[in-house]
């Protein structure tokens, strides 16, 4: 793809938030890399060679199960990095790193990225308040997957995703979201199927159109607005940490 085509890597709000010098100090580092629907970034207790930052799509972190089961524990757009194990001193994780909507990202080897972070300037304050960000996000799916009905995980998923591409429109099969959902297929095509006679979706060969959404809001349980007001909390953080140092 040409230059000229590629998204600037400051479309990574990560990455957006840095001051011109810190920038500059890894900027050499980024390569551009097209995200594909499917693609497995990193497999389950693999290396972490490198660490992405989505400029645009969506990045599913994945739980997997010894019978090749797996269940989503976090969502990552262009709000954040994936393989965040990098700058807490772990080369492995437990986990597998799938794109879920296709876009691009902007990758960095992932010594070159804990060498800046340790240097203690406005990266570290950055990526620590998004792995509080991201561990938010975790331990309220748990809770989400265990208490509310599979309705309210496909509505919370729903909106989780769409704020993440800034569209009503998702492109994805029953079978992947079954996978990222841990469910059997059969469970989500009745849910897809009772949202799409309630006028809230449209389903059509593997695109899910949100028509509606406010109601979608108001069918989905109280954890999508939690994780929302607490985003949209360190967000603000964040951004005052960038405006203080003049970014």
């Amino acid at each position: 793809m040409p230059a000229s085509d590629r998204a600037d890597p400051q479309a990574n709000l990560l990455l957006g938030q840095l001051p011109a010098s810190e920038f500059k100090r890894i900027e050499t580092n980024l390569e551009y890399i097209s995200l594909e629907l499917g693609e497995v970034l990193y497999g389950t207790h693999s290396e972490r060679k490198y660490v992405y930052f989505p400029t645009a799509g969506i990045v599913s972190i994945l739980e997997m199960l010894q019978d090749g089961s797996s269940s989503e524990i976090a969502l990552i757009g262009n709000e954040g990095m994936v393989g965040i194990t990098a700058v807490l001193g772990g080369k492995h994780q437990p986990n597998q790193a799938v794109v879920q909507s296709a876009g691009a990202a902007y990758r960095i080897p992932a010594a070159a990225l804990n060498k800046e972070f340790r240097r203690g300037g406005i990266l570290m304050d950055q990526l620590l308040l998004y792995i509080q960000i991201l561990f938010t996000q975790v331990a309220q799916m748990a809770v989400c997957n265990r208490h509310h009905t599979l309705q309210e995980h496909l509505s919370r998923w729903l909106l989780l995703s769409l704020d993440r591409i800034g569209s009503n429109e998702i492109v994805m099969t029953q079978a992947l979201i079954a996978g990222m959902l841990g469910v059997r297929r059969e469970g989500i095509t009745r849910a897809i199927g009772a949202l799409h006679k309630q006028h809230v979706i449209e389903y059509r060969r593997g695109r899910i159109t949100v028509i509606d959404r406010d109601r979608l809001e108001k069918m989905c349980c109280e954890c999508y607005e939690v994780l929302k007001q607490e985003s949209d909390r360190l967000t603000k953080i964040q951004k005052s940490i960038a405006k203080a140092a003049g970014n």
